[in-house]
């Protein structure tokens, strides 16, 4: 897909491909937890100051919602990115096939030159959510919409084909356009910020959401998902960074909730190692409030999203919120007075542990991770009192760099991300 990127960004792109993007070391900290928040408003409004670095929480400069940490970009952020709008308008084409893709990456090479640092180190998290990249995974009332529109474009570009052969068009047309359309994407940040981590926002899917079976649900992934998930080896090898989502659905009851933050985290850590020598890193994206609601997640609710991110093995987890959180200044205090009576005592519980653990049992060079995935009473959380653990259900998963049942074995090579 290089081809679209343009002489000089293709030559970046072959040296990388050549001699390794320029990695970032072993992580100051196992596990992270940063703030996607557009908060900056309740400081330079309404003079409520969050105390984030306190509570161990990383945010941008005067937590902006794009900056040095972490940078989102939404579907008009980012190059044309083509969508249907809700009354059928078509934006930048309005599917992958329409849009001229040296157009697309020129613009994008321009937003991502003016918005981020040439030292960019942290996520960039593209936000396309508008419709699926392979064909069978556009259904539903909104997404389908796009196979109707694709198999307009493939009437009106093979007027002498069949109808049965202008769906294959169709159906091939959509997918490699969508395919060259994120792969480049991906490839276009990792050439002008490499030391960035990139990946889209809620891939891998699990398909493991709510359907009213109170009886038999497991929590674990639709099979279909699963295939399709292998279908997208191509954008895994693409990432630097994979950014599931594990909200928490409205209706799941709560003796769900660990099991599908689990599977959801399991298959993520299943593609991570698709094209590359070393895993990627997975960071989780989980909200501060329910779906649906204004209710602050419960502390039941972020052991369940949180801490089990941390236990499984997460570089970390972001929390996401809109600019409702800072709307007014009794929002604000609303969303201060969570962060210092729940949120914040419990991140700085979960952060201490990993950090404490990594150090007992893995020298440092590696993060704690449960020995079985389904112990669901084991946590990396700090005792009442606050003393540390003893770590006995948790083996190591080492850095890139390290080897060994504690890691405590330098292993040759070029340091891949962590």
């Amino acid at each position: 897909m290089t081809a679209h990127l343009g002489p000089a960004l293709v030559l970046g792109v072959a040296l990388c491909l050549v001699y390794g993007w320029p990695f970032l070391k072993a992580p100051e900290r196992p596990f992270s937890v940063l703030w996607n928040v557009p908060s900056v408003r309740c400081k330079t409004r309404f003079g409520v100051r969050l105390p984030l670095k306190a509570l161990d929480i990383i945010a941008n400069h005067g937590q902006h919602l794009h900056g040095q940490n972490i940078t989102i970009f939404y579907k008009n952020q980012l190059g044309l990115y083509p969508y249907l709008g809700p009354k059928g308008i078509a934006y930048n084409g309005g599917i992958p096939q329409a849009v001229p893709l040296h157009r697309h990456l020129a613009r994008a090479a321009y937003q991502i030159n003016h918005s981020l640092a040439f030292n960019f180190s942290g996520l960039a998290v593209l936000d396309w959510e508008e419709w699926y990249p392979l064909w069978t995974g556009n259904w539903g009332h909104h997404r389908r919409a796009y196979q109707t529109a694709s198999w307009t474009w493939a009437q009106q570009v093979f007027p002498d084909l069949n109808p049965q052969q202008q769906l294959h068009k169709a159906h091939a047309g959509f997918e490699q356009a969508a395919r060259a359309l994120m792969e480049d994407t991906l490839q276009l940040g990792k050439a002008l910020r490499p030391h960035g981590l990139w990946g889209f926002y809620h891939y891998p899917d699990c398909g493991n959401g709510w359907h009213n079976m109170a009886s038999n649900y497991t929590g674990h992934c639709r099979a279909a998902t699963l295939a399709q998930n292998n279908q997208l080896h191509w954008l895994w090898a693409a990432s630097s960074a994979l950014f599931p989502s594990i909200y928490l659905p409205p209706r799941l009851p709560p003796a769900h909730h660990q099991a599908f933050v689990r599977y959801r985290l399991e298959e993520a850590f299943r593609v991570a190692l698709a094209g590359h020598i070393h895993p990627l890193p997975v960071l989780a994206y989980t909200r501060l409030t329910y779906q649906n609601s204004g209710r602050f997640l419960s502390q039941n609710d972020l052991v369940q999203t949180i801490g089990v991110s941390a236990a499984l093995g997460t570089a970390g987890v972001v929390l996401w919120g809109d600019l409702s959180f800072s709307s007014s200044e009794d929002a604000c205090w609303r969303l201060h007075d969570y962060l210092v009576g729940t949120l914040g005592p419990y991140v700085t519980s979960v952060t201490k542990a990993a950090m404490a653990c990594s150090h007992q049992r893995c020298h440092g060079h590696g993060r704690c991770v449960r020995r079985d995935p389904g112990q669901r009473e084991v946590f990396l959380h700090l005792q009442p009192n606050g003393s540390l653990g003893t770590w006995e259900s948790f083996s190591c998963r080492c850095y890139w760099g390290w080897t060994g049942p504690t890691c405590q074995k330098p292993k040759p090579g070029p340091k891949e991300a962590t």
